[in-house]
């Protein structure tokens, strides 16, 4: 089941695929997430995200990974289960909160 909603996740049904091929909403980026280039998922999340700490400690790992120097959507190095539960994390708590202070080393290592 976990490989069918993954499947379904990155290359979607033909209303994802279509989406994924016009521009992010504005506000939204596109990024690539997993560890193997050949697997990666297309997807999309909030741009204000990107300033978090824990994402910028993610997008610095991501870049010994797979460099800076690239075309198109950021990539991110990352087990997309790992990704999604991020980005949940960050949603769910405000900038404000004692975790975004807390040393992003200790969540991602």
């Amino acid at each position: 089941m976990k490989c069918v909603v993954k499947k379904l996740l990155c290359c979607g049904a033909k209303s994802f695929s279509q989406r994924a091929t016009t521009l992010p909403e504005e506000g939204r980026v596109r990024v690539y997430v997993g560890n193997d280039r050949d697997t990666q998922c297309k997807l999309e999340m909030d741009a204000e995200l990107l300033t978090h700490p824990l994402f910028e400690e993610l997008l610095r790992l991501s870049e010994e990974e797979f460099g800076h120097s690239y075309d198109g959507a950021l990539r991110i190095a990352c087990e997309i289960q790992v990704f999604m539960n991020l980005i949940h994390y960050l949603k769910s708590t405000s900038h404000t909160s004692p975790h975004y202070m807390m040393s992003t080393s200790h969540y991602l290592h």
